[in-house]
C-alpha cells in the first residue's frame, strides 16, 4: 500500500520502531510516547476517524482533541488534566506530524500544533521540609522483608534524588556492600542514556544492607514484588513505587502531592538550602541543560534575598 494512503493509525508502529533506531531514545522514552499515542488512538475510534489518513488531518481534528484533553478528568484524582500534561499529549503528536515529515508522508505541518500556555502555578516545584521528609522516612515498620524494601526506598529516593525510573532500574549488582561500607557511590543511567554518579549516604546504605540481608532469592533487580504470582521479572514496576510512596505519606499525613518526584524536589532543595551551587545540584539530578534546574531558583533566590537583607550595608 503507498505510504500516503495508510490511515494514521497504521503509520504509529513505524514512528515508535523510528524513536528506537534513529532516535536512540530510552525505552521508557518509547513507553511514554506509546501511552500519549494510544490516548490520540483512542480519541479517533471513539470519533469514527480510525481510518483518517495523515494528509486528512486537519486543523480542526487537532483543536476537537485539544478541546478533548481539557476536559479529561483524571481517574485517580477526579481532576482535569494540567495545562502541562496536556502539552505532554500533544508534543507526542506533534513528533509523529514530525515524523511523517521526515519519511515524506503528506500530512499537516507540525508547527500547526500550538501547545497550551501553562498557568504559572504549575511551574511550582512541589516539595518537602527536612521535617516533613523525617516524619515519612520514620513511617514504616521493619519487621517483614517487605517493611524493609519499602523503607530502602526511601531511603534511596532521598539521599540520591534518583527519577523513579532510575531506581526501579537498579540491580543487586551495582550496590557492593560490605560490613565496613558507611557511604556508597554508584553509577546509573539516566534520560538520554547519560551516565551519572549517584551517593547513598550512610543511613541509606544502612537500611538497603538490612534490606538486601533479608533477600534470599535469585532476582537480579534491587528492589523486587513479594506480592502476586511468581512472573518471569519480580522487578517493582514505576507505579508500584508510586503507590508505595503515596501509602507512607498518607500515613504520615504530609501533603497528598507528595510522589517519589516530590523526594527528588526534596532532596535537590535540601541541597541549595546548604548552600550547594545550582551547577552542582544539575549534575546531582542528571539534568542535560541547566534551564531545567532553574525551577528551583525560588529556592536561591530566597538564600540571597535573606543574606542581602542581613549583610548588605547600610540597608536601614
Amino acid at each position: 500500500m503507498n505510504k500516503n494512503n495508510k490511515p494514521i493509525l497504521e503509520h504509529v508502529r513505524g514512528f515508535l520502531e523510528y524513536l528506537d533506531i534513529e532516535k536512540g531514545l530510552s525505552n521508557n522514552t518509547q513507553e511514554t510516547y506509546t501511552r500519549f499515542l494510544n490516548n490520540f488512538s483512542y480519541w479517533l475510534k471513539e470519533n469514527k476517524l480510525e481510518d483518517i489518513k495523515p494528509h486528512e488531518l486537519t486543523e480542526k481534528h487537532i483543536w476537537d482533541y485539544r478541546v478533548s484533553l481539557s476536559r479529561h478528568i483524571n481517574k485517580m484524582n477526579k481532576q482535569t488534566l494540567k495545562r502541562s500534561t496536556q502539552n505532554y499529549y500533544l508534543i507526542a503528536l506533534r513528533n509523529l506530524l514530525k515524523y511523517f515529515s521526515n519519511k515524506d508522508i503528506l500530512s499537516l505541518p507540525a508547527e500547526k500544533i500550538k501547545l497550551a500556555k501553562s498557568k504559572s502555578d504549575e511551574r511550582v516545584v512541589n516539595f518537602l521540609n527536612l521535617s516533613q521528609v523525617k516524619n515519612l522516612l520514620e513511617i514504616p515498620r521493619t519487621s517483614s522483608i517487605t517493611d524493609l524494601r519499602d523503607k530502602a526506598i526511601l531511603e534511596v529516593l532521598f539521599s540520591t534524588g534518583l527519577r523513579v525510573a532510575e531506581l526501579v532500574s537498579l540491580n543487586k549488582e551495582q550496590v557492593k556492600i560490605t560490613p565496613e561500607t558507611k557511604y556508597l557511590e554508584i553509577v546509573v543511567i539516566g534520560k538520554g542514556n547519560r551516565p551519572r554518579p549517584v551517593y547513598l549516604s550512610n543511613r541509606a546504605v544502612n537500611w538497603l544492607k538490612k534490606y538486601l540481608d533479608k533477600r534470599d532469592d535469585a532476582e537480579k533487580a534491587l528492589f523486587i514484588n513479594y506480592k502476586g504470582p511468581k512472573k518471569a521479572s519480580r522487578r517493582l514496576s514505576r507505579r508500584s513505587v508510586e503507590n508505595i510512596v503515596k501509602k507512607y505519606a498518607l500515613l504520615a499525613g504530609i501533603p497528598s502531592f507528595t510522589s517519589p518526584h516530590t523526594l527528588r524536589h526534596s532532596f535537590a532543595t535540601d541541597l541549595l538550602m546548604q548552600g550547594v551551587d545550582l551547577r552542582e545540584v544539575q549534575e546531582f539530578l542528571g539534568h542535560k541543560n541547566i534551564a531545567t534546574t532553574q525551577i528551583y531558583a525560588h529556592v536561591t533566590s530566597k538564600k540571597l534575598r535573606d543574606t542581602h537583607k542581613k549583610f548588605h550595608s547600610l540597608k536601614e
